[in-house]
């Protein structure tokens, strides 16, 4: 088990440290966003809000199924438990 958590944890450091940074905007979104900083807009701050909130929602939704999941692995345990 030692060996196993160890191996993935040796390819997870590797890669990220392997992977080049990537700059993955199209090339209007990366002016507009540079353009608009420089000039005292804060349409940097709302790209960056955007991006944090399609990050963020897949987690959420992982971590609601998970709940719902536990809860009823639970009422199931304690179901059979006591009777």
């Amino acid at each position: 088990m030692f060996k196993k958590i160890t191996c993935i944890l040796f390819i997870l450091v590797a890669t990220t440290i392997i992977i080049p940074e990537v700059k993955a905007q199209c090339s209007m979104c990366t002016i507009s966003a540079e353009q608009g900083t420089k000039n005292g807009n804060t349409q940097g701050k709302g790209l960056n809000s955007g991006i944090i909130y399609l990050l963020a929602i897949p987690y959420i939704l992982i971590a609601g199924i998970g709940v719902l999941w536990y809860k009823n692995y639970r009422k199931k345990v304690t179901s059979t438990s006591s009777n």
